[in-house]
């Protein structure tokens, strides 16, 4: 599956329909920039809004998957196989997102404890403040970022 490939066969697609980015946003109830990223190939259509896509596209999922109209194509996919692929990269990489929250959280505790080892000097003093600051920092960080993936969790349930 190449993104860039991907993103041009949208983009073909959509223009020989005749249809805008903002068109196609709106009868797919996403923005004229999620097109815009599909089209570049900076990201893939959500697995749940791709048949839909399809649809409108008047095209298959293993086309779009291929970026290729299908007499080109030597690839045979099955679309339950193709959503459910989708389905599960997007789940790895939200996976991998909170995973790095709670990273996070984790060393802006352990700063946190070590920044109340340092202290006397102006020096050590300096460098207890900058540690407190950035553990605070990765902390909320880390809340943010786990508090988003499970927002969104919840929204696509």
């Amino acid at each position: 599956m190449d993104q860039a490939a991907t993103g041009k066969f949208i983009t073909k697609k959509r223009k020989e329909l005749n249809l805008t980015q903002e068109q196609l946003a709106q009868k797919l109830g996403v923005s004229n920039k999620t097109i815009s990223k599909w089209e570049t190939g900076k990201c893939m259509p959500d697995y749940s809004i791709i048949e839909s896509l399809c649809t409108e596209l008047k095209t298959t999922l293993a086309e779009l998957m291929n970026g290729e109209e299908d007499d080109r194509s030597i690839h045979t996919y099955d679309n339950e196989q193709i959503v459910e692929m989708m389905k599960e990269m997007q789940d790895l990489k939200n996976a991998k997102i909170t995973f790095t929250g709670y990273i996070l959280m984790i060393v802006g505790i352990v700063m946190l404890t070590l920044s109340q080892l340092f202290g006397g000097t102006e020096f050590q003093d300096f460098l207890s403040g900058f540690m407190l600051g950035l553990s605070i920092c990765q902390m909320v960080i880390g809340i943010f970022i786990v508090s988003r993936q499970m927002a969104n969790k919840n929204r696509n349930k």
